[in-house]
């Protein structure tokens, strides 16, 4: 079972780190808001197709956690989102893929604090080899760049971001116990809801720019694989190992952006790539070998009235 949730988490993050190659290539041709409501709402129509059944099976359970499913997709799903296709517009790619290694960090400190979460050396060292091996991808190789490195307000949004899918992963320990297509339609709907009035925002700045060709090819690639499949799988993944280990495996999330990158930007392929590829694989290992044994294997789901 843990083979396969690290499947999902894999697969969940390379899905991530395509979003993360989206966002940049989505420049001039959708503005950020266009495409955080277009992805939703594409994803909703998608999901509808294939959950009305079990979404009216699942309602009297999804009734009572509404509150908790709407928040999933106003924070994990249109904050997040919306907050990385601005960042993308103000902020550099190192600062952007640096940021986002926080949020394994803050899940274990958020886990701590509010519920005493256990976390051994070894995980803290695999942390550390992980965030090095981000940095080095960030850095494009040259630690030494870090030095330079300057906060502005992309720096800002992507600090928003990391919190708010922080807090997603901590709020998934009390998911209602339903058919993941109900986990992923109600905060799917919820997300294209609260996605609407940035884009009033953005349109009434005239910023709002409708998407061209290869916009809406951008738009379709966020809504069927960050959206869907990626949501799935790594609820699947915490649902398995729990939200710290889980949140280890966001580190890849800059690594297999900056992969995607050379295969879709045409950026050269470095040794420094493979290095940092190792370096977070290997951080991952070494928490996963290290963490303590008496912690629970699984986030606990609400309990069913």
């Amino acid at each position: 079972m843990q083979a396969t949730a690290y499947i999902c988490l894999v697969i969940a993050t390379l899905c991530w780190g395509g979003n993360s190659v989206a966002g940049k290539l989505a420049v001039g041709h959708i503005s950020p808001m266009m495409l955080t409501f277009l992805r939703w709402f594409l994803a909703v129509a998608l999901i509808a197709l294939i959950s009305v059944p079990q979404l009216k099976k699942d309602w009297p359970i999804a009734r009572k956690n509404l509150p908790l499913l709407l928040c999933y997709g106003a924070i994990g799903y249109t904050l997040f989102n919306a907050m990385l296709y601005s960042a993308v517009q103000y902020t550099t790619a190192i600062n952007v893929a640096i940021e986002q290694a926080g949020i394994p960090m803050l899940i274990f400190l958020l886990n701590f604090v509010f519920f005493r979460t256990g976390i051994s050396l070894a995980q803290c060292f695999g942390f550390a080899i992980t965030l090095v091996g981000v940095a080095l991808t960030a850095a494009h190789g040259d630690l030494a760049t870090l030095l330079q490195l300057q906060l502005n307000r992309g720096d800002g949004l992507m600090l928003i971001a990391i919190v708010a899918y922080s807090l997603y992963t901590i709020f998934l320990r009390w998911k209602p116990r339903v058919d993941w297509r109900t986990l992923m339609a109600f905060p799917a709907f919820a997300a294209m809801l609260t996605s609407l009035p940035l884009l009033l925002w953005e349109a009434g700045r005239d910023a709002a720019q409708w998407p061209d060709q290869a916009g809406w090819s951008i738009t379709l690639y966020t809504a069927i694989f960050p959206s869907l499949l990626a949501q799935i799988l790594y609820i699947k993944g915490v649902e398995a190992i729990g939200a710290n280990r889980a949140g280890l495996f966001i580190n890849l999330v800059p690594v297999f952006g900056t992969l995607l990158s050379v295969a879709l930007v045409g950026e050269t392929l470095q040794s420094f790539h493979m290095v940092s590829l190792a370096l977070t694989l290997g951080g991952i290992a070494i928490a996963e070998i290290g963490r303590p044994k008496a912690s629970a294997p699984t986030v606990p789901a609400s309990p069913v009235d």
